[in-house]
């Protein structure tokens, strides 16, 4: 018998420690890109009304702000484009390639709009390079999702992947609260006169410094075999998609609508409904993103842990069905009682139920698809949804109140688009995606 030697006895219990370090660095690595697109999101829209005065000629301030939103809107027509064409790599070259080429391609768009001359340096070339920077990073944030929750799934314990992939959303709450209390600091601490001279570049410096970490945590990442033989992909994945996978296609598309309009409305939109429509004061706006994007980060990963264990399926119909019965009486209250209290705790309530809902999410669109195709499948119905519904939902919605002048417009927009999720999760098969290959 083989006596122990003292290092092999000194090496047993580091192991344990070392898989779960991996493991954090997997959902750190991963969740790393999702979080540096919404951090941007939310910036760009603090200093929204500033970059129109910087970058277009426009005397108007309303068609200031108007072309200032316009431009950052153009990047979600370059979604499905880059969840097409990095859906496709990530499935033919790899998840690991596929999520630093998106990391890469996000880091220089931020730097083009923290280093963007104005339009009273360059003129004309100022909006040009904005518009520039804002397709480059939609490109890359369409294929993000697909080959970074496809990795967290391929990776994860078999029991364990709704809570893997729901920190892909729970990131996305952490850093709308990091981009909005950044934006609250610098308006705290600064002069007008200084926000726009430099200020409102900060946040973009900073969410470009922090691209090397996630870099490098992307580059040296170990993306493992999987545990299966794994089929080789076919050379144009989408159209083994479209053809083989049309009830997952439609079923992806239905859990996007629901969630990214759900999600753009309570996180982003109630603010500006509560400042624009109710009168209330500006302050109300960040605290309440602040509350939401906290509130996701804490509730995803419960909500993931809770699609693991009681299934996906039901869960996303159950917190669905609920969304869709207080969305309503929400509108009501806010118009009844306008106060800020009365946002907060509504914006508190809702983004409880959303934060539920979401956690399961990220899961079941990348088990709706085998492996071959996954992350081109996933990427395509979460960036063509998120395009349509998530990034025109504000359009949409004020589109509504207009013409039925009604201020109960944007829940009637939330119960819609709930009500084709559930159409959606209804053509779901019981079981999809319990084996993982």
């Amino acid at each position: 018998m083989d006596t122990p030697t003292l290092a092999t006895v000194s090496e047993a219990p580091a192991q344990p420690r070392t898989r779960k370090q991996s493991r954090t660095r997997l959902v750190t690595a991963a969740a790393v890109g999702n979080a540096l697109e919404f951090y941007d999101f939310t910036v760009y829209g603090f200093f929204a009304l500033l970059i129109g005065k910087l970058f277009f000629p426009v005397h108007d301030p309303v068609g200031q702000l108007l072309l200032a939103v316009a431009s950052f809107g153009v990047g979600f027509f370059t979604r499905p484009v880059g969840g097409l064409l990095i859906g496709m790599y990530a499935d033919r070259a790899g998840r690991k390639k596929a999520m630093v080429l998106t990391l890469g391609l996000m880091a220089v768009g931020t730097a083009m709009i923290a280093i963007a001359p104005t339009y009273a340096q360059v003129g004309i070339a100022a909006p040009i390079i904005l518009v520039l920077a804002r397709l480059i990073q939609g490109f890359s944030a369409g294929g993000e999702v697909g080959a970074s929750t496809t990795l967290l799934l391929e990776q994860a314990p078999a029991n364990r992947r709704g809570l893997y992939a729901s920190w892909q959303f729970a990131s996305q709450g952490l850093a709308a609260l990091a981009g909005a209390l950044t934006g609250v600091c610098l308006t705290a601490s600064l002069s007008p006169a200084q926000l726009e001279s430099w200020g409102w570049r900060v946040p973009f410096v900073i969410g470009t410094l922090i691209v090397p970490v996630g870099w490098w945590l992307r580059r040296t990442l170990e993306e493992e075999p999987p545990r299966a033989l794994v089929a080789k992909a076919p050379k144009l994945p989408l159209i083994d998609v479209l053809r083989d996978h049309r009830r997952a296609v439609l079923t992806g598309l239905g859990l996007t609508i629901g969630g990214t309009s759900a999600h753009f409305i309570i996180v982003f939109y109630l603010s500006i409904y509560g400042v624009k429509m109710l009168g209330l004061p500006t302050w109300t706006a960040m605290l309440s993103g602040c509350v939401s994007g906290a509130i996701l980060f804490v509730l995803a990963p419960i909500g993931g842990y809770l699609s693991d264990r009681f299934g996906r399926k039901r869960m996303a119909q159950a917190t669905r069905i609920v969304l869709m019965l207080a969305i309503y009486p929400a509108f009501v209250a806010l118009n009844r009682w306008p106060s800020a209290a009365t946002l907060l705790v509504v914006v508190t309530a809702l983004s409880c139920v959303h934060g539920i809902n979401i956690g399961g999410v990220g899961a079941m669109l990348g088990e709706l698809f085998p492996r071959a195709v996954r992350a081109t499948g996933a990427a395509v119905v979460y960036s063509v949804g998120v395009a349509i519904f998530g990034g025109f939902a504000q359009f949409f919605v004020t589109s509504l109140i207009v013409l039925t002048g009604s201020s109960l417009a944007p829940a009637w927009y939330v119960i819609a688009c709930g009500a084709l999720s559930l159409v959606g999760v209804a053509y779901m098969r019981e079981g999809a995606g319990v084996a993982i290959d």
